[in-house]
C-alpha cells in the first residue's frame, strides 16, 4: 500500500510517498480503508525534532505520522462485534501512541471509531477526531447552562469546534479571534468576540466561570486572571504547568489544569450524534491530496487555519 513516510526529523520536505506493507490487525481491530485524513498542529510539530518524534512515535523508522481518519471497514478482527465490512467509520486512531494514519490502510483498534453519520462526507467526518474530542473531553462535565465561558482562538480546529459545543450545553460564550475572523466565530454561536490583536482579553473581561486555552504562555496567566473565584481554566498545551501560574491560581480559589486528549469510542459516538442533530459541523479550511501531504503540513504551519486542513485518497 502507499503511505506517507518520515525517514528523519525535518520540514515537510523530509515526507515522501512511499510503498509500505499493508498492517495486519489484532483481533480487536478492524482494517480501514482510508478516504480521508485531517491534520492537526500534533501532526506538524514533532517532525522537527529527533527527541520529541522518539518520545512519540519511538525508534522505528521510517514514521508514519497522523491519527485522524474517516473510511471504509475493509476487514474485521474476530472479537470485532459494532462494526462490519463496507461500514463507513472515523475516529482518532492510538492517541497518545502510533496511529500511522498517513497511509491507504490504517490498522484501527475498535474502541476508537465511531459508524459515520449517514449525511456527513469523509472529509467532515475525518476533520471531526482530534480537535473536537479535545474540546469535548475538556468542556464534558465542566460548564453548566448559563455560564459564561472563554474560548481562546476560537477560529482554530479546536476552538470552532468547542465554541460549538460549549453553545449546545448552554453557555455564554466569548472567545478571542482577529478581526478577520469575527464574523466566522459569530456565526458558530459565539455570543462575543474578541478582536486580539486590538484589544487585550484581561482588559475587558471578568467573572469568568471557565476558560478553555490552546495557546498556553502569557494567554494562560491572563485566562487566569480573569476567572471569577471558584472558576477554572483547562489548557491543551504543556504538560508541565508553570509554577507561577497554578501558584496565582491557588491563591485565588481558582484551578488550571492541563488536558492530554485521548482515543474513546464513545466520546466519538457522542460526536456523531452531534454531527447528527447539527450541534456541531465541522469547518473545511483548505483539502489536499494524499501525494500533496507536505502542503498540507505548510498550510498548518502558518498557524492561521480556520477550522481544518484536509488531506483526501482516492
Amino acid at each position: 500500500m502507499k503511505a506517507i513516510v518520515l525517514e528523519k526529523a525535518g520540514g515537510p520536505e523530509n515526507l515522501h510517498l512511499a510503498e509500505v506493507q499493508k498492517p495486519n490487525i489484532k483481533k480487536n481491530e478492524v482494517l480501514v480503508a482510508v478516504k480521508a485524513i485531517s491534520l492537526n498542529p500534533a501532526d506538524v510539530k514533532p517532525k522537527y525534532n529527533d527527541e520529541m518524534l522518539g518520545m512519540m512515535y519511538g525508534k522505528e523508522r521510517p514514521v508514519i505520522l497522523g491519527w485522524d481518519i474517516a473510511g471504509t471497514v475493509s476487514e474485521v478482527g474476530a472479537e470485532v462485534s459494532d462494526f462490519k465490512l463496507g461500514d463507513k467509520v472515523f475516529g482518532m486512531v492510538n492517541f497518545p501512541g502510533v496511529g500511522k494514519a498517513y497511509a491507504e490502510f490504517v490498522a484501527a483498534p475498535e474502541a476508537h471509531l465511531a459508524k459515520m453519520p449517514d449525511h456527513t462526507s469523509f472529509e467532515e467526518a475525518a476533520a471531526t477526531t482530534l480537535a473536537a474530542l479535545t474540546a469535548l473531553q475538556i468542556l464534558s462535565g465542566k460548564i453548566n447552562k448559563g455560564d459564561r465561558v472563554l474560548i481562546q482562538a476560537g477560529s482554530g480546529g479546536v476552538g470552532h469546534f468547542a465554541i460549538q459545543i460549549a453553545k449546545s450545553f448552554g453557555a455564554y460564550v466569548i472567545t478571542t479571534s482577529s478581526a478577520k475572523n469575527r464574523d466566522f466565530v459569530l456565526s458558530l454561536g459565539a455570543d462575543e468576540a474578541i478582536d486580539y490583536r486590538t484589544q487585550n482579553f484581561e482588559d475587558v473581561l471578568s467573572d469568568i466561570d471557565f476558560v478553555l486555552d490552546t495557546q498556553g504562555g502569557k494567554v494562560l496567566e491572563n485566562s487566569v486572571k480573569v476567572l471569577k473565584n471558584g472558576g477554572a481554566v483547562i489548557t491543551t498545551v504543556g504538560l508541565d504547568l508553570p509554577e507561577e501560574i497554578t501558584a496565582l491560581a491557588a491563591k485565588e480559589n481558582k484551578s488550571v489544569s492541563n488536558i492530554l486528549v485521548h482515543s474513546s469510542a464513545e466520546d466519538m459516538n457522542t460526536l456523531k450524534g452531534m454531527l447528527e442533530n447539527g450541534a456541531i459541523k465541522p469547518n473545511l479550511y483548505k483539502v489536499f491530496d494524499f501525494q500533496d501531504m507536505a502542503d498540507a503540513h505548510r498550510e498548518v504551519e502558518k498557524g492561521r487555519t480556520v477550522g481544518k486542513v484536509i488531506v483526501t485518497l482516492k
